[in-house]
């Protein structure tokens, strides 16, 4: 049973520099795609960052040069480090995992599990 807990949210000053992480639990694939996504209120939910097993990554234009994304393989830990944040990076972020690497990008495929979300305020 795969699960995802997503942690480091909070409320953030604009410029400021926080770091999300999701620690996954309940798998055990050396293959894997795994992304970063964000919902803000009244919007549709948006891909952020994407990462396989290979180590390739890809962004959205609107944080690339600004996130990481990145894995702690000995702590089953996904991780997004966030910097110059600003107001429109204001939603609730979610982490998402799939065992297969296949096409990993944040959109056009599905991820199979989810977790709950860690809210992001940049004022």
């Amino acid at each position: 049973h795969v699960q995802l807990v997503e942690s480091g949210g909070g409320s953030v000053q604009a410029g400021g520099s926080p770091r999300l992480s999701c620690a996954g639990s309940g798998y055990r694939y050396s293959t894997y795609c795994m992304g970063w996504f964000r919902q803000a209120p009244g919007k549709e939910r948006e891909g952020v960052a994407a990462l396989d097993s290979d180590g390739t990554t890809r962004y959205a234009n609107s944080v690339k040069d600004r996130f990481t994304i990145s894995q702690d393989n000995a702590k089953n830990t996904l991780l997004l480090q966030m910097n110059s944040l600003k107001p429109e990076d204001t939603a609730m972020y979610y982490c998402a995992y799939d065992s297969s690497k296949g096409y990993c990008y944040t959109r056009g495929r599905a991820f199979p599990y989810w977790g709950q979300g860690t809210q992001v305020t940049v004022s």
